[in-house]
């Protein structure tokens, strides 16, 4: 049976940030598990991952459904990990996002999955299963989320928790 452990968990402020990072992640697990809770206070609304610093060597498979019931598929050399809510969405609301890292200190290029919901309580609703693969064999040991492009402040109450999984 899988054990989740509390690695850290980050509570965004009053005036928001621009980064939420996770750094010093020990060995000591199989996998980790992140779970985000996140809301711009601008309009931009995508954010990315990167592990250990890096911004390159990202890819990603994306299926995405909206609330109209359209879906469509795409691929991109990127670090993107959903669209959030921002400014323009309905207020207080919160897109959830779930990233799953299977053997985050292997020596072989790391695969990671992504559920990510986003609503607005009015027009919009995506859902996005991402497949993502990230082409470098080094251990991660820190994680980092931010603006894909442009500027995104991370509003206050936004969460992120990191797990770490060990097998029992």
């Amino acid at each position: 049976m899988a054990t989740y452990s509390l690695i850290s968990s980050v509570i965004v402020g009053s005036g928001g940030t621009a980064s939420i990072d996770f750094t010093s992640i020990p060995s000591t697990y199989t996998d980790l598990v992140l779970k985000l809770s996140l809301r711009s206070t601008s309009s931009t609304v995508d954010p990315k991952i990167n592990f250990n610093s890096v911004t390159t060597g990202y890819t990603r498979l994306v299926l995405q459904g909206t609330g109209s019931g359209s879906k469509s598929s795409s691929t991109a050399s990127d670090s993107w990990i959903g669209t959030i809510d921002g400014s323009d969405d309905t207020a207080n609301v919160f897109a959830s996002t779930e990233i799953y890292i299977p053997n985050y200190t292997g020596s072989t290029n790391k695969s990671f999955s992504i559920d990510a919901v986003t609503e607005n309580n009015s027009s919009t609703t995506y859902a996005n299963l991402l497949a993502r693969l990230w082409s470098n064999t080094a251990a991660i040991t820190s994680i980092s989320i931010s603006a894909l492009a442009g500027s995104l402040t991370f509003a206050q109450y936004s969460t992120a928790y990191l797990y770490g999984i060990s097998n029992a």
